[in-house]
Parts: C-alpha cells; structure tokens; sequence
C-alpha cells in the first residue's frame, strides 16, 4: 500500500498511526496538495490528503473509508473500532465530533493562507466557536473515563481522531483554543504524544509555500 500526504494533515496522520498499529506494510509518500498537485491529481481528481493506494491499485480517498477498509482487511480481533454497540457507536461519535473539528481547524488555516487580508473575522469566529464547542463536548468525555483510551485499554481510532485533531489545533492555530479551560483533553493530547507510534508517525508543522 501507499499512503500519500505529509504527516502534519490530521488525516494523514491518523491513517499512517493506523497503519502502523495494524502493521501492515506501507510506503509513506510525503506529497503537497500544492507541490505537488499534478502528480495526486493522477491518483485523485479532488487532489486531496490522505490518498491511499492498496495492493491492486484500487485508490481510497477518504480517510473514514481508509480505516473501515482497513479494519475489515485486519479482522475483528486486530480492529480498532470496538465490534459491538454500544462502545462502537460511542467511538465512532467521538471520532465524528474530533474529526469535525480538524475539518474546521484545517478550513480556518488555508482561508487564513489563501486571502491576502486574512480570514473573515465573522468566519474565524464560527469556526473557532465550532472548535470550543466539540472541545466543551468532549472534555467530560475524557474527564469521566474509567479506563486509558475512550474504548477501553487499548488504542482506537477515536483516541486517534483526538490527539490528530489536537495536534493539528495546536500547530496551525496557536493560542486560538486556551488549554487550561480543557485540562482532560489537555493531558490527554500529552499522553498520546508520548506514545512511541505518535512519535513515529509525526513531523513539523509545514505550511503550504
């Protein structure tokens, strides 16, 4: 398989450290949606990250396909959703709640980039607000755990989907969220960090030229 896109995407993230936990074999491409737009476009005509070529050539470009793809390819005994509701149906609205919230960290950054004078402030208002919002939503979440990940002891793609999106946050958006108000998920970004896979699967903060 080959998974395209660079590290600092949220998205990308959260497949490579999926990758990874499954270990499955992967050739990890670092490609630019700008540097290198013509070569993802062959792959994908939204020209998007992650891209994910499997074995047969066949291209997944989305990432919640990727990891239900890839769950499915692994078994029951080796995913990373939990295989019964109602831990699955949790998981997966954590996971719909983080990811929400990296799409709007990553739509705020490139309206940022992108416009000469800068984002809307109507718009950075929204999005920020929409990013408080999911933050206030899951800091009981995490405050309320009875165990080391939201499924359980073992590491699932909502614990994923939160460190991903946090990261994203902190990097692309320093000082926008303050920390100290979810002090949960503050400590709970931090932990993740320290795994050996979240190191591994990580880079520098790169904007786009």
């Amino acid at each position: 398989m080959i998974l395209i896109g660079q590290y600092d995407s949220p998205f990308v993230r959260r497949v490579g450290i999926a990758l990874h936990l499954y270990q499955l074999p992967f050739e990890h491409r670092p490609w630019s949606t700008f540097a290198d737009a013509d070569r993802l476009q062959a792959l994908n005509p939204l020209m998007r990250v992650p891209t994910l070529v499997l074995d047969d050539g066949f291209v997944l470009i989305e990432s919640h396909l990727m990891l239900d793809y890839l769950d499915r390819h692994v078994g029951p005994d080796r995913a990373l959703w939990p295989a019964q509701d109602p831990a699955r149906r949790q998981a997966q609205h954590i996971t719909a709640l983080a990811t929400g919230m990296a799409e709007k960290a990553v739509s705020l950054f490139y309206e940022r980039i992108l416009h000469k004078t800068g984002p809307s402030p109507q718009w950075q208002a929204r999005c920020a607000a929409q990013i408080g919002a999911v933050m206030a939503a899951l800091e009981p979440e995490l405050a309320s755990r009875s165990s080391c990940y939201c499924g359980g002891e073992t590491l699932g793609h909502a614990d994923i989907a939160i460190g991903c999106a946090l990261r994203f946050i902190a990097d692309a958006h320093p000082g926008l969220i303050d920390a100290a108000r979810y002090p949960a998920l503050t400590a709970f970004a931090h932990t993740l960090e320290e795994l050996p896979v979240f190191r591994q699967v990580s880079q520098p903060f790169l904007p786009p030229d």
